[in-house]
């Protein structure tokens, strides 16, 4: 998530649903999911087809599993009965009993109290509720019965345990959430009726909120996924935060692009859907007080209070833009799924940052000169760990007024923030969108170098950029030549001066049709007869590339949209850097930042993968494909022969060391 790089994507047949959620095993690193109710299927990162992985077909209809951190994975069916995942493996088929008969489950979760696994689950037939706990180990189940409320019924639940009791909280159609205890140790078998007492009733300033998913933040806060409501008005969905000690609401988060109703909450950060991304919002909770919780708290520094950051818009950018110290609860918005770990600190304000966003929307109107002169104030006067936060909204505020004034570009100093700054795409993700329409290489370039954690999408769009500039209009531009600068050296004339060669397993008279190539006006060839398809600056922006991380399964997509011609020269250019990675011992290309054996091997492939029926079709492409074949495998063939003679090498190694030779002598030794 703090990358954005989707690291594994996997199908079923079609015709196949997965019935519950998959679930990651924290003892062995696999996945574990369902598919048509009694399908169990087991892999790791490195399969590729589910239809290959590990399957049992059980007996009974699985509800869901539940993986615990120390426990392992704990699997419950629909008919209530309960198996730990090692103990289900041993026998796919045995029997499962049957224990809630007519009831069907609506909700369940695990815990770890101590050394031992919980599962509680939640049911319901012809209206009634029951609340099921067991203790796995001790296979010891308990159920109960909650207390009906007139006129609404549960529609979901989240609990928590502490000091063996389970704390069970239940959102009602009445807009209202209640709290039920339930002791873990009891000495009764018999059904009892759980009573329930009123936790929070969701609505404020004659708004109700008609909740869809909740989580408990700590003892005195939950947040609520749902509607808000005013009368006469039209609903918005919206993320809300209420102190439930002091019956307040403590803030909110309108959420215009619709969500699945659905909220995850997981090592103080939410996960939901926002219209067709994933947003993450990183929370804090601090000591509850009342002063906090009717927004009179005045003194920043108050003990055991903590200042927070609120969630502010500039624009219509999810982005921290102001500081506040109001709320006990701290609040940080990630634009869709950024999270970087250097960012995961939510530490005190200091009081002269707190104008951070007031700033920014005064100077929406300023001239150019006073907007960028206070940009360039505030970046000098952030402290940490506020910094980074700062950055992006200094970044965000340059986007923004270049997206309502066109003519507007402050390239200058952008390039000063990029390459002075530790940033990363998620803190500023537009700012490579601008430079790529701008077609700013020299910017895009320094952000490929930077920038850890750049999308496969931008990745193949910057490429398609580079390939697609003319050799004339990058002459005129700056570009950094560092990384080819040691093996594409220019004069003046644009053609390349002769490097020294050493072969690597390339005999010249068997490949001679290598260096037959066509030349075109845009080769820049060597006295040698070798060439690079491309000038200096396009070179240098494709190393960038190069260097780039990606995740094969997500880029290649994209890479089949590469037009045919551009394919065709990156492939020329890919195979040139391979020939002069060979000709080196040590295949290691001269210079700072130049592409690795390794890298230009992997680009090769993907490029291939990509265009292979495309490139078999072209004319200008089957010379290519032919020399490159044969360059690939002269080096088979020289390895080839290499791994004969090793096992000689190695005995003469070996008598070597075996003999003590005196001040002269002769051996002759027969290689066989």
């Amino acid at each position: 998530v703090s990358d954005q790089k989707p690291l594994g994507c996997w199908s079923v047949k079609h015709g196949q649903i997965i019935t519950c959620p998959v679930v990651c095993n924290f003892e062995t690193h696999e996945y574990i999911a369902v598919h048509d109710d009694k399908v169990l299927r087991i892999w790791n990162n490195k399969d590729i087809n589910l239809d290959k992985v590990f399957k049992a077909t059980l007996s009974a209809d699985v509800y869901r599993i539940h993986s615990l951190p120390n426990g392992g994975p704990v699997v419950l069916f629909k008919g209530g009965g309960v198996r730990t995942l090692d103990v289900l493996l041993e026998a796919p088929q045995q029997e499962i009993e049957n224990i809630i008969s007519d009831e069907v489950i609506k909700w369940s979760e695990a815990f770890m109290e101590g050394q031992q696994p919980v599962l509680i689950f939640a049911t319901e037939k012809d209206g009634d509720f029951f609340v099921y706990v067991q203790k796995i180990k001790m296979n010891n189940l308990h159920k109960y019965k909650l207390e009906q409320q007139e006129l609404s019924k549960p529609l979901t639940f989240t609990a928590y345990i502490k000091n063996q009791i389970i704390t069970l909280l239940c959102l009602y159609s009445n807009d209202s959430v209640y709290k039920v205890l339930i002791p873990l140790q009891q000495n009764t078998e018999e059904e009892q009726i759980l009573p329930k007492s009123l936790l929070l009733n969701l609505s404020v300033s004659g708004s109700i909120l008609k909740g869809t998913s909740f989580v408990v933040l700590d003892k005195d806060h939950i947040a609520v996924l749902g509607s808000l409501a005013a009368s006469g008005e039209e609903s918005k969905e919206c993320l809300t935060i209420w102190n439930t000690k002091f019956q307040t609401l403590q803030t909110s988060k309108e959420l215009p692009l619709g969500t699945s109703r659905q909220l995850w909450c997981y090592e103080e950060k939410f996960f939901f859907t926002h219209g067709k991304v994933l947003t993450v919002i990183m929370y804090k909770c601090e000591t509850s007080s009342l002063a906090a919780a009717v927004g009179k708290l005045k003194d920043s520094q108050t003990p055991d209070v903590s200042s927070f950051v609120n969630w502010n818009t500039l624009g219509d950018e999810e982005l921290v833009v102001s500081f506040q110290s109001q709320q006990s609860v701290a609040l940080i918005p990630e634009t869709k799924m950024t999270l970087r770990s250097k960012r995961n600190t939510v530490a005190k304000v200091q009081p002269h940052t707190l104008s951070v966003g007031q700033l920014l929307l005064n100077l929406k109107d300023a001239s150019t000169t006073v907007f960028e002169d206070e940009l360039r104030q505030l970046m000098s006067k952030a402290q940490m760990p506020d910094f980074q936060a700062t950055i992006g909204c200094v970044i965000t505020a340059l986007i923004n007024r270049c997206k309502t004034n066109p003519k507007y570009y402050p390239r200058n100093f952008l390039l000063q923030i990029v390459q002075t700054r530790d940033l990363s795409y998620s803190l500023c993700p537009d700012l490579m969108a601008v430079a790529l329409e701008k077609k700013d290489v020299h910017l895009l370039q320094i952000c490929l170098q930077r920038f850890p954690d750049i999308p496969e999408e931008i990745t193949y769009a910057c490429l398609k950029v580079f390939l697609s500039i003319s050799e004339a209009y990058l002459q005129r531009v700056d570009v950094n030549l560092e990384s080819v600068i040691s093996y594409i050296d220019v004069e003046f004339n644009n053609k390349e001066v002769k490097t020294e060669i050493v072969e690597n397993g390339f005999n010249a008279e068997l490949e001679q049709g290598i260096r037959d190539a066509k030349i075109t006006k845009e080769t820049h060839l060597t006295t040698n007869g070798e060439f690079c398809p491309v000038g200096p600056q396009k070179a240098a922006l494709l190393n960038s590339v190069l260097h780039s991380a990606y995740s094969e399964t997500f880029l290649l997509p994209h890479l089949k949209n590469l037009p045919a011609q551009q394919a065709v020269l990156f492939l020329r250019y890919l195979y040139y850097l391979y020939v002069k990675c060979s000709e080196k011992i040590n295949t290691t290309l001269p210079g700072i930042r130049s592409p690795t054996i390794n890298q230009i091997m992997d680009w090769m492939c993907l490029l291939l993968d990509a265009h292979f029926t495309v490139m078999v079709m072209l004319p200008e492409a089957k010379e290519l494909l032919s020399n490159l074949h044969k360059f690939v495998r002269a080096q088979v063939r020289f390895y080839s022969e290499l791994n004969k003679i090793e096992g000689s090498l190695r005995e003469l190694q070996r008598l070597h060391h075996q003999k003590d030779s005196q001040t002269y002598s002769i051996e002759v030794l027969e290689l066989i």
